[in-house]
């Protein structure tokens, strides 16, 4: 499972990165715009809705629990300063997705009991995203809390995230983890439609 999370450089919008990481097959894409305003929010995501319908791809946005069942979106990811998950499953009902930011095996362990469907683990190095993640996980943080949940028979997808290389993947996915989540590394490829075909390879393969 391989998620791209809309970034902006001066050389793309939040739409364009929508647009490239569909072109380059990526098929979950998360919508996130932290500090912009919800009606900001919302011109972007119809248009990035369109999108992914085109494409065949889930269509998530980070936060704006609101904003999703207003456009019905695929669902929404959740961070450690948003709404509960369990507040978030009561407005939405079952048919939405709902994820979750986790940085220790109890986060996880309480979004799994609250009914998210996928876990956001991170930080696996330290990015300026998500300065205010903490600790740096690594892959033995990765191990550990794949072993405890296994340990507890916790089964729900995590996802890394956080200042991941395409280098990283590999030993990543070896720890038992479900997924990569993608934002700003595909924009900095030469070409980023080939750099997200070649990292949708990786993690398909793995």
């Amino acid at each position: 499972m391989l998620q791209f999370i809309s970034h902006y450089t001066d050389k793309y919008s939040y739409l364009d990165s929508i647009c490239l990481a569909l072109q380059g097959g990526c098929r979950w894409i998360q919508l996130r715009m932290k500090d912009a305003t919800d009606d900001e929010v919302r011109l972007i995501a119809i248009e990035a809705q369109k999108l992914c319908k085109q494409y065949g791809a889930t269509f998530i946005i980070d936060d704006r629990v609101a904003l999703v069942k207003e456009l019905q979106a695929d669902g929404v990811h959740l961070g450690k300063n948003d709404m509960p998950i369990a507040e978030a499953r009561r407005l939405l009902g079952p048919d939405y997705i709902i994820g979750g930011t986790a940085n220790t095996f109890e986060d996880v362990k309480s979004h799994y009991e609250s009914g998210a469907d996928y876990i956001g683990c991170g930080p696996f190095r330290f990015t300026t995203t998500k300065q205010k993640l903490s600790p740096v996980l690594g892959l033995d943080g990765y191990r550990r809390i794949i072993i405890e949940m296994r340990a507890a028979h916790i089964d729900i997808p995590i996802v890394a995230i956080g200042g991941i290389t395409k280098e990283d993947i590999p030993a990543i996915l070896a720890t038992g983890i479900t997924g990569i989540a993608l934002s700003g590394m595909v924009l900095r490829a030469a070409n980023p439609i080939d750099e997200m075909k070649h990292l949708t390879n990786i993690v398909n393969h793995e």
